[in-house]
């Protein structure tokens, strides 16, 4: 078995509580390094800049990019320079044409690029996809409501431009939706609505179409407080699923259906491993092509200032 050395660049909340733990459970890596400019983890060498590790550290053979997106694509385009394998946190990029350029450098060069979409490895995502298989969908329902203030405290860059407001875990869903339909659906119309001092949405509603007249809506909220909300509900020629949790539960028909329990960011390891060790790459960017689409037909909302 070979074992790849890995840096987590930016050691924020989330790398702390899944990446660091999930490359620690899986033995194709060990963390190696990490560079962040506020504190690193305990007993690993930790660089204040990707070019000094890079430049230092030769045998590290990739790296896990965990910074918010608008700083993405300069380190990793770098990393892939210094033929590197790189992981990318969701979503891939602040825009389309960085994920490519970064595809294309990838294949380029002979590196994997991941561009990771963690709701995908939920435990009811793989069966849900399987049983849609051989259905026809009619309609798909996503309510995706949760609490921005006990998710994302004090994080200033989701309002900026390239931060995604809502849709930060708003393409968590919709990376669940392209990923378990048998056919695309395509967005026809979006109402974003802005705070008064934010660049970007707090709640949004999406409208979708598809083949043989199926259609879709997203509800997106940042603004629920009490029990938070992640469903999706998709009606076909035979019946009906739910996906509960943010796709951790699954019910067809209303009865619930047991599925194997494992963890997102384990599965998303294991998927980066298989990608070096085949020599391949994976770079979807359907979910962030939603997102886009949203904001290029967009109706603009204007609504109450929002204060974390």
């Amino acid at each position: 078995m070979t074992v790849t050395d890995i840096a987590i660049v930016g050691v924020g909340k989330i790398a702390r509580d899944q990446h660091v733990p999930a490359i620690a459970a899986d033995p194709r890596f060990r963390l190696a390094a990490t560079v962040s400019r506020s504190g690193g983890v305990e007993g690993v060498e930790n660089f204040d800049t990707l070019d000094a590790l890079l430049a230092s550290r030769p045998k590290i053979g990739a790296v896990s990019l965990c910074m918010p997106p608008q700083a993405r694509f300069e380190p990793a385009r770098a990393a892939l320079a210094a033929g590197r394998h790189v992981m990318l946190e969701k979503p891939p990029g602040a825009t389309l044409a960085e994920v490519e350029t970064l595809t294309r450098l990838a294949s380029d060069g002979g590196q994997t690029l991941f561009a990771t979409w963690h709701s995908r490895h939920a435990a009811a995502v793989a069966p849900a996809k399987d049983w849609l298989a051989t259905r026809t969908v009619r309609r798909v329902a996503i309510v995706w409501r949760e609490d921005v203030r006990r998710w994302h405290p004090g994080q200033d860059w989701i309002w900026e431009p390239g931060g995604l407001g809502v849709f930060d875990p708003g393409i968590n869903a919709l990376s669940i939706m392209t990923e378990i339909l048998p056919v695309p659906l395509h967005l026809t119309g979006a109402e974003l609505e802005v705070p008064a001092n934010r660049q970007t949405p707090i709640a949004v509603r999406l409208a979708f179409a598809g083949p043989g007249g199926a259609t879709g809506t997203a509800d997106f909220d940042w603004r629920q407080e009490g029990p938070q909300t992640w469903e999706i509900e998709v009606e076909t020629d035979k019946g009906s699923l739910r996906l509960t949790e943010g796709g951790a539960g699954m019910a067809v028909d209303g009865s619930p259906v047991a599925v194997e329990t494992q963890g997102e960011y384990p599965g998303l390891y294991a998927r980066f491993a298989d990608l070096i060790a085949r020599g391949a790459s994976d770079a979807d960017t359907r979910p962030l092509m939603q997102v886009a689409d949203a904001f290029m037909l967009g109706r603009r909302i204007p609504t109450d200032e929002f204060h974390d």
